[in-house]
């Protein structure tokens, strides 16, 4: 039953990036092991090359002891290598039975379908959370009438259902209650005791101490420290995620903290987010902070009026309500995407089509073409967007130019209030260069910024404030001196702040 597993100097680059360099990890039968790092470490790059969805440049991955290559994730399966990865797998439209049993469903001699026992087989393995669940969660309940914490029960259970040798629970229980991660941990408990190799990644300092024999840190790409928990402690790691940085706070321009208010938040609770309250003043550039998905998209989409949401929230000293995004417009609030090519951009419309999106009714009908095209143009030059004309597919722009692209068909609209997320993910580093001016321009127009970035350096090079989210909820305000890398770490740790 047992498995051990060995990363030796695994190397992965993409393009000119290289997101791990010298990735090491060693995790045996019967034994947790908590992998850690912050944002951009390379923790997730690893996972990945464990479980066959990325190939490895170079180095070396042994499992009992043997040379392995995987060139896809079901090879990694067919060795009982199973991860539960906090972006569901799930099919929204496919009942708990049909999600667990995908791909691996019991089936008879003549390949037909054994419904029955898959369902009693569901059934069995859901009683594993019995009593911290509801009665909806069923094996026959649709996967999308199910609330957050029951779908990660599913995506857990789907991962037990393939027998696993080494499981990696990759931020597992970000959507669990206190009931369902004590239950959780009772099952690591079992499944260690069957002889399962466990890698355990979460943002949850106290889970790691609790459930971990070991801890592996990953810093910009390469493992730098091994330990057994009851030898080290939380500032040890946080130390070790960090590095020998300096806690010098980076050079900001002058606090607008004494200028009015733009926005006012008060108790807002939406998706993960849980009552948030904060103030964002007049040509401020605030930042949000914390590990990916502990709420920054859901209060960035909130406030834009695009999920449901319960608090109060003000603009200008005035309430308002926004019920869905063109209420928002209407009060000159812009929101832009971090994943431009789900969200952002009609791929396979022009880059005039795109500028436009949100202004055509401003042209009236029959559409002023000419004033149209000269306002496109004009907003392309601006942003420097590197086209032969406005005619082209948006889709055959760089990465870059097209993150471009959708903020400039927001910035057409001259908004006071910009909700940005995570918008320089995946651009090259000479357009975000000319991103960082771009703000920097906007903010002496009067533009005030809310801001969530995983590149912790963007947050403590840009930003005035960064209030760091944990489990939906603020967990640190950073400023002045404050605002430096060992702060930020520890605060998006949900450890007290020490520096």
């Amino acid at each position: 039953m047992g498995l051990s597993l060995s990363a030796r100097h695994i190397v992965k680059r993409y393009g000119g990036v290289l997101a791990l360099s010298d990735g090491n990890l060693e995790v045996t039968s019967g034994e947790v092991v908590a992998l850690m790092g912050a944002n951009g470490s390379g923790k997730s790059t690893l996972t990945k090359i464990i479980t066959g969805v990325v190939a490895p440049n170079e180095g070396q991955l042994l499992i009992d002891n043997q040379l392995a290559r995987f060139s896809h994730p079901s090879a990694a399966k067919r060795l009982g290598i199973v991860a539960v990865y906090q972006e569901l797998s799930l099919i929204p439209d496919m009942t708990v039975a049909e999600n667990i049993w995908l791909t691996h469903e019991p089936m008879t001699a003549n390949f037909r379908l054994r419904g029955r026992e898959m369902r009693t087989r569901s059934q069995v393995l859901l009683d594993l959370f019995s009593g911290t669940v509801g009665p909806a969660l069923d094996p026959e309940a649709p996967i999308g009438a199910l609330a957050p914490g029951e779908r990660q029960i599913v995506e857990i259970l789907k991962a037990i259902s393939a027998e696993p040798r080494l499981l990696i629970l990759d931020e597992a229980t970000a959507s669990l209650d206190r009931q369902q991660v004590i239950r959780l941990f009772d099952l690591i408990k079992t499944w260690k005791q069957q002889g399962i190799a466990i890698v355990f990644v979460s943002h949850r300092m106290e889970e790691i101490f609790r459930i971990a024999d070991r801890t592996t840190v990953i810093r910009n790409g390469k493992t730098v420290y091994s330990e057994r928990m009851e030898n080290t402690t939380e500032q040890e790691l946080i130390r070790q995620m960090i590095g020998d940085v300096s806690l010098h706070a980076a050079a900001h321009l002058e606090s607008p903290a004494a200028s009015p208010v733009r926005l006012r938040v008060e108790g807002l609770t939406a998706g993960s987010v849980r009552g948030v309250s904060l103030q964002l003043h007049d040509a401020e550039l605030l930042g949000l902070g914390g590990l990916q998905g502990q709420g920054q998209t859901d209060l960035l989409l909130a406030l834009f009026g695009a999920i449901p949401h319960t608090g109060r929230v003000l603009v200008d000293d005035r309430p308002v309500a926004f019920r869905h995004p063109d209420d928002a417009m209407q009060q000159g609030v812009a929101f832009v995407p971090g994943d431009r090519s789900t969200e952002g951009l009609l791929l396979i419309r022009s880059i005039l089509d795109n500028l436009q999106l949100p202004s055509w009714a401003r042209y009236g009908f029959p559409l002023r073409m000419p004033k149209a095209y000269s306002d496109a143009t004009s907003a392309a030059r601006d942003l420097n967007i590197m086209m032969t004309s406005l005619d082209m597919l948006v889709s055959s722009l760089s990465g870059g130019n097209a993150q471009k692209v959708v903020l400039g068909k927001w910035l057409m609209r001259k908004p006071n209030l910009l909700l940005l997320n995570d918008p320089t993910k995946g651009v090259d580093v000479g357009a975000k260069g000319e991103f960082y001016s771009l703000l920097a321009n906007l903010r002496q127009s009067g533009t005030s910024i809310l801001f969530y970035s995983s590149d912790d350096e963007e947050l403590l090079n840009l930003c005035d404030r960064v209030l760091v989210l944990h489990d939906g909820r603020i967990s640190a305000e950073l400023r002045a001196a404050g605002l430096n890398h060992a702060n930020l770490v520890a605060a998006s740790m949900g450890t007290e702040q020490r520096l």
